[in-house]
């Protein structure tokens, strides 16, 4: 038998949550460096990372909440976290947003951002939602096209964040755009 890699997906477990952040925000710094600038990634609070974490891994808002970890071997090596989105008939099937999609830059191309989409996509399959979505920060073309190589595309709508001071201490805003797909 061949010899085959030890890459997993699973739900978080309280304790992951230091892993799940410093993974967060080492991808933040290594894919939005340009578009969010250094004062705004210097000033990420990592503890307050760890906090919202261990409240989203701890005490899930609801149904359809659920954050997941890519493992290599007993390594966490990405995160991924998705909700629910109400329809806007309700006649129609709820949808999922992918709130959340990091994996640590030593660890990226190897497959984890993959089964990490995959697994939330069977997640929000299971809880009735026949479509997904997610926003991209403008300027993130390596997203773009990991999203767009599974089969989502933008659909149109965006949105502008502010993200907090910039260098002069006025408001530093984003735009992202929303991506989508039918499940």
């Amino acid at each position: 038998m061949l010899p085959t890699a030890d890459v997993s997906v699973r739900p978080a477990v309280p304790g992951d949550e230091t892993r799940i952040a410093a993974i967060q925000l080492a991808a933040w710094r290594a894919a939005h460096a340009d578009v969010l600038g250094e004062v705004v990634l210097d000033s990420l609070d990592e503890q307050a990372f760890v906090e919202q974490w261990h409240q989203a891994v701890t005490n899930a808002p609801g149904p359809g909440y659920h954050v997941l970890v890519a493992c290599d071997g007993p390594r966490v090596v990405g995160v991924a976290s998705v909700a629910p989105v109400a329809p806007a008939d309700p006649l129609q099937a709820p949808g999922g947003i992918v709130l959340a999609l990091e994996v640590d830059p030593p660890d990226q191309r190897a497959g984890h951002g993959s089964r990490l989409l995959a697994a939330a996509v069977d997640l929000m399959r299971a809880d009735g939602a026949d479509q997904v979505q997610t926003w991209v920060v403008d300027g993130d073309t390596a997203r773009e096209h990991f999203l767009s190589g599974a089969g989502l595309g933008p659909d149109g709508r965006t949105r502008r964040l502010a993200t907090g001071p910039g260098p002069d201490d006025e408001a530093h805003v984003v735009t992202e755009a929303r991506w989508y797909a039918g499940i």
